[in-house]
């Protein structure tokens, strides 16, 4: 993807204590994409922070592993309730956001 800025992939436990992994990608534009992965693939989760971004015009499948909330809410094609998981709202992520910038993961 030539349009990305920085990609930034984070090994994270979620509350359950079962592991993610939670991708993030900034574009050259400033926007922001998550992604996740529950069977611990580091393209999987960039490849939906990609397309979450607008990068990626193909919305990457997902086979359920957890039943997690994250899982069910991209399979709905909803917006995925990040801040349900503690250790995703304590992650920090580079590069880090310009100063006074909203830390909305939206």
């Amino acid at each position: 993807m030539t349009n990305l800025s920085f990609v930034h992939v984070h090994s994270m436990r979620l509350a359950t204590g079962q592991e993610a992994l939670v991708a993030r990608v900034l574009t050259k534009e400033g926007k922001v994409g998550y992604g996740f992965s529950f069977q611990l693939d580091a393209a999987d989760a960039r490849h939906m922070a990609e397309w979450h971004a607008g990068v990626r015009s193909e919305r990457p499948r997902l086979e359920p592993v957890l039943g997690h909330p994250w899982e069910t809410a991209f399979l709905a094609n909803e917006a995925i309730p990040w801040e349900c998981e503690p250790g995703f709202t304590a992650l920090e992520f580079l590069p880090p956001r310009p100063p006074g910038s909203s830390a909305s993961t939206r």
